[in-house]
């Protein structure tokens, strides 16, 4: 029987009151839905492009240009180790790590950019390399006085005061892409400029193309390299940045997303607004969200926020998004997800959304019901009809491999005794991820994303709500999808 296909988004965007009132932002909203999918795949054949080791005169030219300017932060470093192996022999895992420390260091923004990704991947790389990039969450230094303001007025050929009433020219952040600005329009309207960093496209190119090499030459010398499966997360990195630096993808991010929470009556999610003649590749302009981090709500709001509350709001809208409309939010750290002085949520920074197919829905529908149902065999069928796992894998096989993972972890997961802490759940996870991984099984991004969403509820649930026992949670999410989408449900469950 053939899955259900997933929601038309512009048949959602001809439906919505929201996006009714706003003509303008509707008309470009449908330009944006019929740009997206070409777009899309134009990126992910340069990603590959980027990712492929190749000796070809633009790649040595790429790793030459990179190696000169990483050499004099990376070589002392070297030299160090070059005496060390005279003396003490091999070098432990820990002197590699420190190497890419270095190389993060001394290589701009793509190696900034690429550290954050490793300081976000809990599970996804070792947990050695996750705890040595922690440093790079916070780590960027801003334009320089007055380029952002120039760069904006070269963008859109009009003094600034054309473009906005007020413009505050201290940054609210900078990070490895670009930096955001509080503004307001002249209709009175709050709003925040991002602005990308100058000559960034180009740097990230010749940069992939070098950390292409690099991973397969790693990957021919070392065996915890190839099991890491370095190349593929090349490419995946690859994938994402290129989107992130093209302000257009996050502007049609925001769009699809604001119309499944719209369409799904989820009034607890508030989404920014693109600018639509003030969104350009490297220039955005957004209405300015309300709310701080999740980790500072209690301390902002303590009188209205009620942590096991937005924590089921968490579960159930990150899934509904995923399973019900095919997107999502592919970022959800504490920065992302802001908290509002009325106890409900604000999403911002759409850089990275995760888009599902109708096949990749009823997967994930699988492997989430397996879950729940604690079967094992069940949630891997599910990563393999995700394409995850390879159709002709011993499913029943790596089902004990990974329930030996799980009992050596800790036995009250299988055993689904005692309380289930979301820490408990980043363990589950997280053993699944190792067991693919050393399998060399490849995992498709958006499946990364929506695990290192699941794995963000550790810090939320810490933030908001540590004592939640996510095995009382498991029933009254499962009964708002089978209320909500119970053909859908039976449905997709029927060919399990």
């Amino acid at each position: 029987m053939a899955v259900p296909p997933l929601p038309d988004m512009t048949e959602l965007l001809d439906a919505s009151p929201r996006f009714a009132a706003d003509p303008g932002l509707r008309d470009h909203a449908r330009l944006w839905l019929a740009w997206g999918p070409p777009a899309r795949e134009r990126v992910a054949a340069e990603a590959a492009e980027l990712a492929r080791p190749s000796l070809r005169p633009a790649t040595l030219r790429a790793v030459g240009r990179t190696g000169v300017e990483l050499a004099r932060g990376v070589s002392p470093g070297l030299k160090e180790d070059a005496v060390r192996r005279v003396t003490e022999g091999p070098l432990e895992q820990g002197a590699s790590v420190r190497h890419l420390q270095e190389l993060v260091k001394a290589g701009g923004s793509t190696y900034i950019k690429l550290g954050q990704f490793v300081a976000t991947a809990q599970g996804l790389l070792p947990d050695q390399w996750v705890d040595a990039f922690g440093w790079c969450r916070d780590t960027a230094t801003p334009l320089a006085p007055g380029e952002a303001e120039a760069r904006i007025e070269d963008r859109f050929e009009v003094p600034l005061d054309r473009i906005f009433t007020e413009f505050d020219p201290e940054p609210i952040g900078a990070a490895s892409i670009g930096q955001v600005h509080a503004a307001t329009l002249p209709d009175g309207r709050p709003v925040v400029v991002k602005v990308r960093r100058p000559g960034l496209r180009g740097q990230f190119a010749r940069d992939l193309r070098s950390m292409a090499l690099a991973a397969a030459a790693a990957e021919k010398a070392s065996k915890s390299a190839r099991v890491a499966n370095l190349s593929g997360f090349v490419e995946l990195f690859a994938g994402l940045v290129l989107e992130e630096i093209d302000f257009r993808f996050e502007a049609l991010n925001q769009v699809e997303i604001a119309l499944a929470s719209e369409a799904a009556g989820q009034d607890f999610v508030s989404v920014p607004s693109p600018i639509p003649h003030l969104t350009r590749e490297d220039v955005f302009v957004m209405t300015r969200a309300e709310g701080v981090p999740y980790d500072r709500a209690l301390d902002a709001y303590p009188d209205v926020v009620d942590g096991e509350r937005l924590l089921q709001l968490a579960v159930t809208g990150t899934l509904e998004h995923m399973i019900a409309y095919g997107i999502f939010h592919g970022d959800l750290h504490a920065g992302n997800v802001l908290i509002d002085p009325r106890g409900d949520f604000s999403l911002i920074d759409f850089g990275i959304a995760g888009r599902i197919d109708a096949e990749q829905r009823a997967a994930t529908v699988q492997f989430v019901v397996g879950f729940a149902r604690n079967d094992t065999v069940m949630q891997l069928k599910g990563l393999q009809q995700f394409g995850a796992v390879p159709p002709g894998a011993d499913l029943d096989d790596l089902a004990r491999q990974l329930e030996d993972q799980l009992n050596a972890v800790d036995p009250s997961l299988l055993a689904r005794e005692g309380d289930f802490t979301v820490d408990k759940l980043g363990q589950a996870l997280g053993s699944i991820l190792k067991l693919l991984a050393a399998e060399g099984f490849h995992l498709p991004k958006e499946l990364v994303l929506f695990f290192k969403n699941l794995l963000y509820l550790n810090g939320f649930a810490a933030s908001l709500a540590p004592d939640t026992n996510l095995f009382t949670q498991i029933e009254p999410t499962f009964t708002y999808f089978v209320a909500k989408y119970p053909d859908e449900l039976a449905q997709i469950m029927s060919d399990v």
